[in-house]
């Protein structure tokens, strides 16, 4: 097999997604906009949904576990009086309710879904069942259930009431959460329905829908230098980890895939962290009497 044509270009492309487009379209779209050999993103967001989507490229796939482990914002607008097929504005009714509950009702009833919770992704989603994604199955009218799965939820706050049948939200989040998910399940807890009309995912970890880039501007600057300016650093997805110099001969041990002394400051033993050497990342590892023993080498 051939090697994959491209360039060795490394670094985050902040895209603001737009709604009807899948990630992965956007992420085709990156790759052959910088002519990159590897993208990859840190964390679908659905078709219709807006906001940050985070793109690697190069070297910097090695980090995405670590934007995809990391927090996540979103605000979204939640339809009351409706249960939809899909949980979002995209499927059909399938239940409806007159009952509209109060602004104190709906606060009251966010904070069972704050902490560490259970939750059950939707049946349209991509989640596996017996090796097959849920939405295939939905798709075909199948019966089946989606074991709840466990979902760290910092925030769920109410934000405005924009009329009786509508309610904004914002969720702050951590790794496997489905927005849409939480929209049915406030709407089951009061007794009322709902359903997602419309999310935006305004910060992914370290990444901000601000810095986003559009799709608009991505297509304006495919192929030119100018593009390469958006690019953050591969470093910057590792901002939630500590930090380690390495020594000369260390930083060469590391290259090489083997652990290689460091200069640690306040990182304890066991504890994950990356080395830097002239201010580039080397490896990502964890930290043990003075070397880190990497578990990703970065070529840059």
């Amino acid at each position: 097999m051939g090697r994959r044509k491209g360039r060795d270009i490394s670094g985050w492309l902040v895209v603001d997604k737009p709604a009807g487009i899948s990630s992965n379209a956007v992420v085709n779209k990156v790759r052959w906009a910088f002519n990159a050999k590897k993208a990859g993103h840190a964390g679908t967001l659905d078709p219709e949904a807006t906001g940050v989507l985070a793109i690697a490229l190069g070297e910097a796939t090695k980090t995405v576990p670590y934007i995809t482990d990391a927090l996540k914002a979103y605000r979204f607008c939640v339809r009351l009086g409706q249960a939809t097929n899909t949980d979002d504005g995209e499927g059909e009714v399938t239940e409806t309710s007159d009952l509209r509950p109060s602004d104190d009702d709906i606060r009251a009833a966010l904070s069972q879904f704050t902490g560490d919770i259970m939750q059950v992704p939707p049946k349209f989603s991509a989640v596996k069942i017996d090796g097959e994604r849920a939405y295939k199955r939905a798709r075909d009218d199948e019966d089946f259930e989606i074991a709840a799965r466990p979902l760290f939820v910092e925030s769920l706050e109410f934000v405005e009431r924009t009329d009786d049948d509508h309610v904004l939200l914002e969720m702050v989040c951590g790794k496997g959460g489905y927005v849409r998910a939480i929209a049915r399940d406030l709407g089951a807890a009061l007794g009322c329905f709902g359903h997602v009309q419309w999310l935006r995912r305004i910060w992914s970890g370290p990444f901000d829908a601000e810095d986003g880039i559009s799709i608009e501007t991505l297509d304006e600057l495919a192929k030119t230098p100018e593009l390469d300016d958006h690019l953050f650093p591969l470093e910057q997805g590792l901002v939630d980890l500590p930090e380690l110099v390495a020594t000369d001969q260390g930083a060469v041990r590391l290259k090489n895939g083997n652990p290689g002394m460091v200069l640690a400051s306040n990182v304890e033993y066991g504890d994950e962290a990356w080395a830097s050497y002239q201010g580039q990342a080397v490896a990502v590892g964890v930290y043990r009497a003075g070397e880190l023993h990497p578990a990703r080498v970065f070529n840059l």
